[in-house]
């Protein structure tokens, strides 16, 4: 590490930990891969030599890839919340996750090949569910409820009633 950021988000891989960054890296703005660091020795879960950490940016945000083995999954209590202007920025990186062996999950959130969640969250989205008209701002929230990913017509829709 050169000069390593205050805070870094850390992730857990089995073993493709420099995959999922050229992915990252290759699907959302503001993104790159850095450098990559191999193991000085053996480990328990993998060799000298194998790629042991992965420094990565997503969307500006500074993260480590560890290749740490298959002790620890990810899972929703951990999230990268992407904030997205249109349906057809939306609709871009639900499908670049989904579509390259993530799955589907409920109200904006899926999941990418590795277990690492995200939510896909319209600016709609936020705008319809914090609305002071707590009238609009229920419907809008019922209608996301339906949802897996989110479809900003009806977000609006069910906003204006």
């Amino acid at each position: 590490m050169t000069k390593p950021a205050k805070n870094t988000i850390c992730l857990w891989y089995d073993r493709d930990a420099e995959e999922a960054a050229q992915f990252y890296a290759n699907t959302f703005p503001d993104s790159s891969v850095g450098s990559v660091h191999r193991a000085p020795g053996d480990y328990r879960s993998g060799k000298k030599g194998d790629v042991l950490m992965v420094e990565f940016t997503v969307m500006g945000i500074p993260c480590l890839g560890l290749n740490g083995g298959p002790v620890f999954k990810h899972n929703e209590a951990f999230s990268f919340q992407v904030a997205t202007a249109d349906q057809a920025e939306t609709d871009r990186y639900w499908n670049a996750i989904v579509g390259n062996g993530g799955q589907e999950s409920e109200c904006g959130w899926c999941k990418d090949k590795w277990g690492v969640s995200w939510q896909i969250t319209p600016l709609a989205l936020t705008k319809g569910v914090t609305d002071p008209d707590r009238a609009a701002a229920k419907r809008a929230f019922d209608a996301m409820m339906q949802m897996k990913k989110i479809d900003i017509a009806v977000i609006e829709a069910a906003r204006r009633g």
